[in-house]
């Protein structure tokens, strides 16, 4: 069985792909930024790790040890029109979702390199191909992690190392409903606001996404990108298939 350090593993997906992997044998190492969110996690190791903060990330990593397999899962989201969003938080966006999984991505691929062995799984979504109004911030960051994803898997692929993306599509987990929402009172864009839930479409749950982790973890040869359920690979395929004249859109909105 692998050895499996999980970011962002206090809940949601981090937390059932945590609780997953246990159950089928895997040495797993949970993280979050508040260690004592996985107090009740059956897992191997519990430990301290902010994926913005090098610090944190060579401790955790120092305490870790030996790393088969890194499934990067930290990550937020925000509510807001690209034409009030403070930058800011676009900028805290890119810290966590992208810069944060490449930081943690740096921290492991010495060790796996010099043993010719490896696996990194990055959590995206459907939004890393697919851009929605209001959740575009979001998006943003995922397609980013995608291309860094991409490009890792070309450059380490040499070393033995194998590269994933998982791409859910709308996950019940609390990371949408707590999600920040950046609108004024009388905002233009509140009717796009109030058509997420139809942008979504099916919801899937976290024990679905972390059953796909850990199958595309135990498989040999894993391909680049893993949509989860039918909304995702329906919702991917639409997106190829459409033109790129325009943009896209899943379903017509009442704008």
């Amino acid at each position: 069985m692998s050895s499996v350090l999980i970011t962002g593993a206090s809940k949601g997906i981090g937390r059932a792909v945590a609780v997953e992997l246990a159950a089928r044998g895997h040495r797993v190492v949970a993280t979050a930024r508040q260690p004592s969110t996985l107090d009740d996690l059956p897992v191997d190791q519990r430990l301290q790790l902010d994926v913005t903060d090098q610090d944190s990330v060579d401790r955790a990593l120092e305490q870790a040890g030996e790393i088969d397999v890194l499934v990067s899962n930290a990550g937020a989201t925000v509510r807001a029109p690209l034409e009030s969003v403070p930058l800011a938080e676009i900028d805290n966006l890119f810290q966590l979702n992208t810069l944060g999984a490449l930081r943690v991505a740096q921290g492991v691929l010495p060790q796996m390199r010099e043993r010719g062995a490896g696996r990194l799984v990055f959590v995206s979504s459907v939004q890393g191909r697919v851009v929605l109004p209001i959740i575009a911030p979001y998006g943003a960051s995922k397609w980013a992690l995608e291309a860094l994803s991409e490009g890792l898997a070309l450059e380490v692929g040499h070393f033995g190392i194998k590269v994933s993306i998982i791409q859910p599509s709308a996950v019940a987990t609390d990371g949408a409903a707590g999600a920040k929402s950046i609108f004024a009172d009388d905002d233009p864009y509140l009717p796009l606001l109030q058509q997420l839930g139809v942008l979504r479409g099916e919801v899937i749950t976290p024990q679905e996404v972390a059953a796909a982790v850990a199958d595309t973890i135990e498989r040999a040869d894993p391909p680049l990108r893993v949509p989860v359920g039918a909304p995702a690979e329906q919702l991917l395929k639409a997106r190829k298939a459409a033109s790129e004249a325009v943009p896209f859109l899943p379903t017509e909105l009442a704008w």
